[in-house]
């Protein structure tokens, strides 16, 4: 299909490696005011480390904005990698749930990424995974805040994507997500990047990327939210026109090594409540009397 928002070496990148970065996805102004609610959220001074109570913080969400109008780069690039905007949930929203790394690990020898570093993953903690999943058409690095080297930016597996597919395609009756074995799937891969960058980029991943949070050595404050993107449907391998396949789909066929294939769970789709569902409720109840007592609504 042509492409109106990918390059050629975005869709190249993205089939052998998993993900493409966009820049400049929007302004530095609208990210500070949204950063410094985030902090008063927090009852942290911003300019002021030593308020830095805890060094990572999962937080609840306030603000939706529909990527469609806020940064409609975004949008037309996921709907490409997708198979079009017919096949892509709507309205796609991203949110305040910023991710913070307020120095995790600053304490500790740097430690670059490799199969060793812990905590190596697959998004997903609400629903039980099959090879074809709606709940994940792509998963997203959205940068709220300048994201130097050594500077808590999320580590990336590159080459997950193969290991990922056979483990699903070997699962039809599903896997729920404390039941990945991760440290073997991450055993099987070998090209880690460190993600860098500047406010208003994103990047777009496969959604069976493995990925893990880095150490912050640099004293600053890293947030990002990461948002997935659904689909209206589940992902199709089997599809009767080869040209009709999405790049996510493209990629997963890559990655089992076959051309097509007629993949069929053999349990109910099911969808999980996670732990931080509860604890993020009990933050946004702390977070919205911060607000109105800093006088911010």
């Amino acid at each position: 299909m042509p492409y109106k928002f990918l390059t050629d070496e975005q869709v190249e990148q993205f089939l052998k490696r998993g993900f493409i970065v966009l820049h400049d996805c929007f302004s530095r102004e609208v990210a500070d005011e949204w950063v410094d609610r985030a902090f008063i959220r927090l009852g942290y001074d911003r300019h002021d480390p030593a308020t830095w109570e805890q060094k990572r913080i999962h937080m609840p969400s306030h603000q939706h904005i529909d990527v469609k109008e806020f940064a409609p780069k975004v949008w037309g690039a996921a709907c490409e990698l997708l198979g079009g905007e017919e096949r892509v949930a709507a309205p796609y929203r991203w949110s305040d749930a910023f991710i913070l790394n307020l120095g995790i690990g600053a304490d500790q020898p740097w430690e670059p990424p490799s199969p060793t570093v812990k905590g190596w993953h697959k998004d997903g903690d609400f629903f039980r995974h099959f090879l074809d999943s709606p709940e994940q058409g792509l998963l997203t690095l959205v940068l709220w805040s300048d994201i130097e080297p050594r500077g808590g930016g999320t580590f990336v597996a590159a080459d997950s994507v193969p290991p990922v597919a056979r483990f699903l395609a070997a699962h039809p009756e599903g896997v729920l997500p404390g039941q990945f074995d991760f440290l073997a799937l991450i055993s099987e891969c070998h090209e880690f990047v460190e993600t860098t960058g500047k406010v208003g980029d994103v990047v777009l991943l496969h959604p069976y990327m493995l990925h893990t949070v880095s150490q912050n050595h640099l004293g600053t404050a890293r947030l990002i939210t990461n948002p997935p993107i659904h689909l209206r449907e589940p992902m199709n391998f089997n599809r009767e026109d080869p040209a009709d396949f999405s790049l996510v789909e493209q990629a997963v066929l890559r990655g089992l090594g076959v051309e097509r294939l007629d993949f069929q769970p053999t349990a109910p789709r099911e969808r999980v409540v996670p732990e931080r569902v509860k604890r993020q409720q009990k933050m946004l109840e702390e977070e919205k009397q911060r607000l109105a007592a800093s006088g911010v609504s």
